[in-house]
């Protein structure tokens, strides 16, 4: 039975993601080269430019994917406090900490803002008031998120979350 052209897509988008962030284990982001990916990755060119329009927008995809998956994830979930959202977000993050230390490594980070101001739903046709709201609440978790990231993510979303609202408090 022959693979469907939706299954080949998906095998060469895990390989090539699979296969960055392997490289950028070993090299700098801006030194990886397409052609050596796609080799290494066992994909064509091709193959890579059907599915991606650069190194940074196969990164960009994962993090909508996951971005999309945590928002799945939490909307299953029976939820007491607003305040939850951050923890369970940041938890998130924790349990994906490689992606998103390569992302910061490799001097991406600003692809986690650009989720975060998605899911914030910060768009031109809001109020400007509310979408200042909503910006200014993705940015500064975006802050947090940076600093944490630049430590090495060494709390988990529910200790830094802790963490935060201690410091608040005083």
């Amino acid at each position: 039975m022959r693979a469907s052209n939706q299954e080949k897509n998906s095998y060469v988008r895990r390989q090539i993601l699979h296969t960055l962030l392997e490289m950028m284990r070993e090299q700098e982001f801006q030194d990886i080269v397409i052609s050596r990916l796609t080799a290494r990755a066992g994909v064509g060119r091709a193959s890579f430019y059907r599915n991606f329009t650069g190194k940074e927008d196969v990164l960009r995809q994962e993090a909508d994917r996951l971005a999309r998956e945590w928002q799945q994830q939490y909307d299953r979930q029976a939820h007491a406090a607003p305040s939850e959202v951050l923890v369970s977000l940041l938890d998130f993050y924790k349990a994906h900490s490689a992606f998103y230390l390569a992302l910061y490594r490799a001097g991406l980070s600003e692809i986690v803002l650009g989720t975060l101001l998605e899911q914030a739903e910060v768009s031109p046709d809001l109020p400007n008031a509310v979408a200042y709201l909503r910006a200014s609440v993705a940015y500064m978790i975006f802050g947090w998120v940076v600093e944490w990231m630049k430590r090495g993510m060494p709390e988990s979303g529910t200790e830094l979350a802790k963490m935060i609202a201690d410091a608040q408090a005083r």
